[in-house]
């Protein structure tokens, strides 16, 4: 028995890009403990993740799930 809460699964590749990180942070900011978001995005979400290491510093855990070359997918679990 897993001991993951929900995952809420967000595809960002249709998403106008200047949305993006609010809707990331207004999900993220709904989630409890245990609870994580999966993004799938058309590029390397690198500025997302080092927005998260000064907003969010150990608050997180940040599980790479696949890393290109078309889509990147990326797990953010709260902690």
């Amino acid at each position: 028995m897993s001991n993951e809460g929900k995952i809420v699964e967000l595809d960002l590749r249709q998403m106008p890009p200047f949305e993006r990180h609010d809707k990331i942070f207004e999900i993220w900011e709904s989630l409890k403990p245990g609870e994580a978001i999966r993004i799938i995005n058309d590029h390397n979400p690198k500025p997302l993740h080092y927005q998260f290491d000064v907003e969010q510093k150990g608050k997180y855990e940040w599980i790479d799930e696949q890393s290109g070359p078309k889509d990147w997918i990326a797990k953010i679990k709260r902690i």
